[in-house]
């Protein structure tokens, strides 16, 4: 594995010296690379606003340096909400931009501020304007991810266009203000050609208020789904916004307010999990295949291996050496059979690996911590550190 392919020297030199003298496993995240994708976005994307996806990493280090260089940040929930607002965020750079929400958490943040909502059934809906009159809201609409999403998000979340249509009209007469419409393609899209489709319905959505209604909606929100670097090749955030771009302008002849929602894209690269071998075994004289457990696991950091879906690439200074690789099957700590990360994954580790040998989880600033246990087999979070 190459690493200049993914940290450069100055980078990589930075984490190795901060990690040497800590106790694995623990994350480190470093909150220039963050700046750094993010000032990428938004030159690639300069009209649009950036909304920060909490949920991919909602340390109070990423909030406050996305605050001060100018991001708006998107909440699932009041827990989210209430880190923000405490980290000195105007209510007016807040979404809140889970369709699935309680009536007393749709009145919570309206005291504190929210209002701006997102919606896709008529009882979320009535909610809404019971407990945030006069709030603007937008619908969110099934878009199809196809197989190119690594985390497709096109079953739960969404209506299809006729409710999309019949909801904006609801929230008028409910004294709403019928704002735009989302989607989201899947996270980790590698396939730029899914906002074309995804555009186009929204378009649909557009025309017919428009058309039939009178209601003319001013916001789309194109969601996540950018990818961050793992050991597949992707296009850069260029290459997708110039394709996405022109999808809007084939679709939209006037001008539209366009928010993007990244999570993964901006958090993803800027993190390195530093994890320690706990055990090298066999499972029979006979079996080649070398068995690696580490200190972290499915439940303490890497759940997105489930399904061996999201592959991260793992380096150990061993590599340097040009020493012999084999094939390894990759487990973590716990007393649980779901905790492998990859076994049918072709990973390669140098032979001379050791227990007590450190290996580095490139790529995993996102959605690490936050999905990690809280003590399942007595197992602490996650620790994390912030580097300036």
């Amino acid at each position: 594995m190459n690493l200049e392919h993914y940290y450069s020297s100055q980078q990589w030199e930075k984490i190795q010296n901060f990690s040497a003298s800590k106790t694995s496993p623990f994350l480190v995240v470093d909150l220039d690379r963050i700046q750094f994708k993010y000032d990428e976005l938004t030159r690639c994307f300069p009209t649009a606003k950036i909304f920060y996806a909490v949920k991919a990493n909602p340390g109070v280090e990423v909030i406050q340096r996305l605050k001060d260089i100018g991001s708006n940040f998107d909440v699932a929930s009041v827990y989210e909400l209430d880190r923000v607002i405490a980290s000195g965020i105007a209510p007016a750079r807040i979404s809140f931009g889970n369709t699935i929400k309680k009536a007393v958490d749709v009145k919570y943040a309206y005291a504190q501020g929210v209002r701006l909502f997102v919606t896709d059934a008529h009882a979320d809906l009535e909610q809404i304007a019971a407990f945030a009159p006069g709030s603007r809201v937008f619908v969110r609409v099934l878009v199809d991810s196809g197989d190119t999403a690594e985390w497709p998000l096109s079953r739960k979340f969404g209506c299809d266009t006729d409710m999309a249509v019949q909801l904006m009209v609801k929230a008028q007469q409910l004294g709403l203000k019928p704002y735009g419409v989302s989607f989201h393609v899947g996270s980790q899209q590698k396939d730029v050609t899914v906002w074309r489709t995804a555009i186009d319905t929204v378009k649909t959505v557009f025309e017919r208020l428009e058309n039939q209604y009178q209601i003319k909606l001013e916001l789309m929100n194109m969601g996540g789904g950018f990818p961050a670097h793992y050991l597949s090749d992707i296009d850069s955030i260029q290459a997708y916004a110039d394709q996405i771009k022109m999808y809007i302008q084939q679709n939209f002849k006037r001008e539209i307010t366009l928010f993007l929602e990244p999570g993964r894209s901006l958090v993803g690269d800027a993190g390195v999990i530093v994890s320690e071998i706990v055990l090298i075994a066999n499972k029979s004289e006979k079996d080649a295949k070398r068995w690696v457990y580490t200190d972290v696991g499915v439940f303490n950091g890497l759940i997105e291996t489930l399904g061996e879906t999201t592959k991260y690439p793992i380096y150990t200074p061993k590599m340097q050496s040009q020493a012999e690789q084999s094939k390894v099957i990759l487990a973590g700590p716990t007393c649980d059979s779901t905790d492998i990360m990859y076994e049918q994954s072709p990973y390669q580790l140098p032979s001379n690996l050791a227990i007590g040998d450190r290996l580095y989880w490139l790529s995993t600033g996102a959605y690490t911590t936050s999905y990690a246990s809280v003590e399942f087999n007595g197992y602490p979070p996650l620790r994390t550190f912030y580097l300036d």
